[in-house]
């Protein structure tokens, strides 16, 4: 067992390899992708010495196991859970080092939603339009690890952190989303906007990679009439026709046909992925984008 790989003995129950994604395909229809919890994902990358694009997996509430087929450095992060090689509990948060053969095990998360593991190295499957990432709304990039899947690492070649353990923030307790209305806002009675804004709302498990769904008072249309499809922005707040918002997140879908009535501030989207199903959720008006910004303009 020298080659330079690990082999997963446990998938989970969605694993996947990401970095920092593939932006600048959307006039191609191909999402951004890439790491929901891009803080975590940086900072493990940083514990083992690689640089901060190099590939980790993302694994989401129940954790994952592998094992090692050559002597390795690996860091977990994210959702706080339990670590163990070979049985034996290991630190959180801190690089470790993982024997040949040896099995590492990241048990369910004990709050937050998706985990990070960085191997030094990085996880060296074939890129695809620039980026290993999987993306779970076009199929570019590796599959969800299964059972058995094998994956390739790469060369060790930087220093990993002399830390006992990584300060990170803990998962939200309460999701708070700051955000530019527009461009569809007028498409919206200005009570539903006021609803938006000053009613609580939930995350729904329905929640995945492609967008966080609430539940919680729906948005009235004001603006009865079809939308042609229009492009849309990781961080887009779209509304279907059950008057929910979805706050679309890095595998979300590049144009789309449903009103946007506001945007996230990209700086908040790493609380969301972490952001249990029960949550609540607040949305934050700190700027107005589009017809919010002429309707709010001074008239000559």
């Amino acid at each position: 067992m020298t080659d330079r790989a690990v082999g997963v003995v446990r998938a989970g129950a969605l694993t996947t390899v990401q970095d920092r994604g593939r932006p600048g395909h959307a006039h191609l229809g191909v999402p951004r992708s890439g790491a929901l919890d891009a803080p975590a994902a940086a900072l493990v990358n940083r514990l083992v010495g690689n640089p901060l694009d190099a590939a980790v997996l993302e694994t989401t509430l129940n954790g994952c196991a592998v094992r090692a087929r050559c002597a390795l450095t690996v860091a977990v992060g994210g959702a706080p859970s339990p670590v163990s090689v070979d049985g034996r509990p290991v630190a959180f948060g801190a690089p470790v080092h993982l024997p040949a053969g040896a099995v590492l095990d990241i048990g369910p998360a004990v709050s937050g939603v998706r985990g990070y593991v960085a191997f030094a190295g990085g996880v060296a499957v074939e890129p695809v339009l620039g980026s290993r990432s999987t993306d779970l709304l076009s199929g570019l990039g590796p599959a969800p690890l299964t059972d058995g899947t094998v994956l390739p690492i790469g060369v060790a070649h930087g220093t990993p952190a002399r830390v006992d353990v990584a300060p990170r923030p803990g998962p939200p307790a309460e999701l708070v989303l700051r955000v530019t209305l527009g461009p569809r806002d007028a498409w919206f009675t200005q009570r539903a906007v006021r609803t938006l804004t000053s009613r609580a709302y939930r995350v729904s498990s329905a929640s995945n990679r492609i967008g966080l769904r609430t539940e919680g008072p729906p948005l009235e249309r004001a603006v009865r009439g079809e939308l042609p499809s229009e492009g849309l922005v990781l961080g887009a707040v779209q509304v279907p026709p059950d008057g929910r918002p979805v706050v679309f997140l890095a595998d979300h879908p590049t144009t789309g046909g449903y009103p946007v009535v506001a945007v996230v501030r990209e700086a908040d989207l790493a609380a969301a992925a972490q952001a249990v199903p029960g949550t609540p959720v607040r949305f934050i008006v700190t700027g107005r984008h589009g017809h919010a910004a002429l309707r709010d303009s001074p008239q000559p």
